[in-house]
């Protein structure tokens, strides 16, 4: 099973942010197949996150995206979606420091839009998300 996996823009200034996260992707039984450094433009940041345009976030996001470079991964292990979805934590930084205080999020998120990751929720996200970013890549 593989899922995508984002590192966003104010993670990759960090490199210790950046290596932990590597870290824990591999410790947690999941191999990096494909990976590509990006510059989203403003029309492809807003595409991707085409579900939430109606969502007071939206803008904010889209900022946050477009500020400087992403790293976008395909993951693959067992049950690869849930295991990233739970080495992330919840969405809310707040929240995940108090409920979940080793996960990424927790560790170096620094607000609910710039919490660090994003990561696939189903396997038609996986989907769709794949192809956005890599096309018709064969894994």
């Amino acid at each position: 099973m593989i899922t995508l996996a984002i590192f966003k823009p104010h993670c990759l200034k960090n490199p210790i942010a950046y290596e932990t996260i590597q870290q824990m992707i591999t410790a947690n039984g999941l191999q990096i197949v494909a990976r590509k450094r990006i510059n989203l433009s403003r029309t492809e940041a807003e595409k991707f996150y085409e579900e939430h345009r109606n969502k007071f976030f939206f803008r904010r996001l889209v900022s946050l995206m477009t500020s400087g470079p992403t790293e976008v991964m395909l993951l693959s292990g067992a049950d690869a979606i849930q295991k990233w979805r739970n080495l992330m934590g919840p969405t809310k930084v707040l929240k995940s420091v108090y409920t979940h205080p080793e996960c990424i999020r927790s560790c170096f998120g620094l607000s609910d839009t710039r919490n660090a990751t994003h990561g696939s929720d189903s396997e038609q996200s996986v989907n769709a998300e794949k192809q956005f970013f890599f096309g018709d890549i064969q894994i």
